[in-house]
């Protein structure tokens, strides 16, 4: 590999990790007091005029998502389209801090397939929870963590988005514990750690790090490049593969999908990069699946294709 390869892959991580972090701690404190002092009727609401004023204003995120759009519809998307698309992200940060709090009653979830996780658990042994930025991961761990149903921990960089991982980290200590944080250097023992314990260990596998490792597949019709990381971190733990999209519906509804990738991971160490390709590309297919069927819940809004 060149070192310009190397280059142009950092550059690409980089896209989405330098983009400035949106809204104030003041404004979050404040959207916060109303969702749980007013109430869930009155902060939908307020999602209007919050995404109004980020297609207006958030001209990068902005083409991001008529980008994302015109390649999941296959047509060029109108103004209301990107500004749907900015409703559905704003619902489901607002719904964060209700799920956060344990007010379940407030949603009506629908969990398909879960007896892979069932039968996951019932082994003893844990295994990584692949999800993505499409829809909310929120809604399983709150679930996972706050209802008991499954021991779950989160790989979660934390310095990105920094200022609202921190005000919902506050509103519940219990899911904010939960994270491993990904820049630590006993990374490797604790995910190895937690694996043996029977956690199940989620992460996101949609956004590229500046780590090299990446795969490059075709997303929607356009090459675009993938982490390989949650796939190496496989093989290396020898354990399973679960991925996880849980879909919002509109109004209060969720859908949770759980779908085995792989019940182990076997890399080659002479031929590891061709080896992982195929894991990666499956993967992506699921994603691609899935962002067809709920085409607003995609909440990546950089530009994403090579």
């Amino acid at each position: 590999m060149t070192s310009q390869t190397v280059e142009a892959k950092t550059l690409h991580a980089s896209r989405w990790e330098e983009l400035p972090e949106r809204g104030t701690p003041a404004l979050l404190r404040l959207t916060g007091w109303i969702a749980l002092r007013i109430g869930r009727t009155f902060a939908r609401l307020l999602l209007y005029p919050i995404a109004f004023y980020f297609l207006v204003t958030g001209r990068v995120a902005r083409n991001a998502s008529r980008q994302y759009l015109a390649r999941v519809s296959g047509h060029t998307p109108r103004w209301w389209d990107v500004f749907r698309h900015f409703h559905c992200f704003a619902a489901t940060i607002l719904d964060r801090i209700y799920l956060l709090k344990g007010q379940f009653d407030r949603f009506d979830v629908t969990v398909h397939n879960r007896e892979i996780l069932d039968k996951q658990i019932e082994t003893g042994r844990g295994c990584i929870l692949l999800g993505s930025h499409l829809g909310s991961f929120e809604v399983l761990r709150a679930i996972g963590v706050t209802q008991k149903e499954f021991p779950l921990k989160v790989l979660m960089d934390t310095v990105h988005n920094e200022k609202l991982t921190g005000f919902l980290d506050a509103l519940n200590e219990r899911i904010a514990n939960t994270v491993i944080v990904s820049d630590r250097p006993d990374i490797l023992l604790r995910v190895r750690e937690s694996l043996e314990a029977g956690y199940l260990i989620g992460i996101l596998g949609d956004r590229p790090t500046n780590d090299g490792k990446t795969a490059h597949c075709d997303f929607l019709g356009a090459p675009a490049t993938f982490p390989a990381g949650p796939v190496l971190l496989a093989a290396m733990m020898h354990c399973p593969i679960v991925l996880f999209f849980g879909i919002y519906r509109d109004d209060n509804r969720y859908d949770i999908y759980f779908e085995e990738l792989a019940s182990e991971v076997a890399l080659s160490r002479e031929h590891r990069n061709e080896d992982v390709q195929p894991w990666i590309e499956r993967y992506v297919r699921r994603l691609e699946h899935y962002a067809r069927l709920a085409p607003f819940n995609w909440f990546n809004f950089y530009s994403f294709w090579d």
